[in-house]
């Protein structure tokens, strides 16, 4: 019997997984994968819920992975909602309800290619399927910890695919192939407080602080790559807290944030922030501390055999032909592409984190079959 993929995501949809919370729905996906007879091992590390199954051997000829997440962001006031919000409300062919969208549909639709396809005609090779409780957070003990107890228990990826939300307007009309990285720079300039009149006696962290917000702001880092868009910096807070007129502030902070393609990593830009905040201390006489934080470094899977793959399955399901892009945010696919070649591939992100989030039934079942011949063609080969 077909596994539903749509059954499937409704009912983690009702598992109120909020990150860090598990709620049932990484239970749940294990009892579904443990009866079509996948080898399962909760992978849980500082409070985090994390999934590890196998199905086939684990020296396997080719083994196909697959990463996914069942935590969701939180879901704001409920009474905003049309419907509860863990309710899996279903309507004039939607699937309501967080994480709908993002991406308990992506983590249902594999699931159920999966267990199909090891039932009815089981492939030589293996599958593996990660999923992780810890997306949405801090990301610390997610897939990383799942990549990290790989590498001791000798188990491998050879290929994945993270089931993102990657589509825009329909279905298969986007894969990405990489994502650009991002990094935050948090400085604090340091002057003098003071009155206001006597401005020989004080010295103003401000005027420091709005030179470096016009370096950087005005810098151009590239020109953008073939396949990534250019680099850019944004200035997203000046804070003082100064709620005086005329007293000048001892000290003022600001945040930036940058997202890079691959002609940058995070040490290079932070070299730059290091010699731009030096240089602008320097000519005001203040003190500029400054810490960064790399939540991800640029990383791109160059257009080869997964990529092909993914987009000949896309075409076949759908008649289109998918966009290689590499925009958006980020996701756990970089913390996978240092353990194998990924691309991402899911659903359509229609209102993902918002309210009323919701998926279309029909994307979440054409989703399966994207994923059932990818499997097929892949184990084929």
């Amino acid at each position: 019997m077909s596994t539903d993929p749509v059954e499937l995501t409704a009912a983690l949809v009702r598992c109120p997984s909020v990150t860090p919370e598990e709620a049932g729905a990484l239970q749940l996906l294990q009892r579904t994968l443990s009866e079509a007879g996948f080898a399962c091992t909760r992978v849980d590390r500082n409070g985090t819920p994390n999934l590890f199954a196998r199905w086939g051997a684990r020296n396997a000829r080719k083994v196909f992975g697959f990463n996914g997440h069942t935590d969701v962001v939180p879901v704001g006031d409920p009474a905003d909602w049309t419907h509860p919000p863990f309710s899996a409300h279903r309507e004039d062919g939607w699937l309501y309800g967080r994480g709908a969208t993002d991406m308990k549909s992506g983590v249902a639709a594999f699931v159920a290619a999966a267990v199909d396809l090891v039932s009815e005609a089981p492939p030589d090779g293996a599958i593996v399927i990660t999923v992780t409780g810890d997306e949405e957070g801090p990301g610390r003990d997610g897939t990383i910890a799942i990549l990290d107890w790989m590498a001791a228990e000798g188990e491998r990826m050879d290929v994945c695919i993270v089931g993102e939300p990657t589509s825009v307007a329909k279905i298969g009309d986007m894969v990405k192939i990489g994502r650009r990285g991002s990094m935050t720079a948090k400085f604090e300039v340091t002057g003098k407080q003071g009155h206001s009149a006597y401005l020989h006696k004080a010295l103003n962290p401000m005027p420091a602080v709005a030179l470096l917000a016009h370096r950087l702001s005005t810098h151009v880092l590239d020109e953008g790559t073939d396949h990534f868009d250019p680099s850019t910096i944004s200035v997203t807070t000046i804070d003082t807290g100064n709620p005086a007129s005329n007293v000048i502030p001892a000290r003022t902070r600001m945040t930036v944030n940058i997202r890079f393609n691959d002609l940058h990593t995070g040490a290079s830009l932070a070299a730059y922030l290091r010699a731009e905040a030096d240089r602008a201390a320097a000519e005001t006489g203040t003190r500029i501390e400054m810490e960064t934080q790399v939540s991800g470094e640029a990383f791109l899977t160059p257009p080869g055999d997964l990529s092909a793959l993914i987009a000949s399955a896309v075409e076949a399901e759908t008649g289109q032909k998918p966009v290689l892009s590499t925009t958006g945010g980020t996701s756990d696919a970089r913390f996978v592409k240092a353990h194998c070649p990924v691309v991402e591939f899911g659903l359509v992100g229609h209102r993902m984190h918002e309210v009323d989030e919701r998926a279309s039934e029909q994307d979440i079942r054409d989703l399966k079959a994207i994923y059932c011949r990818i499997l097929t063609d892949y184990f084929a080969a």
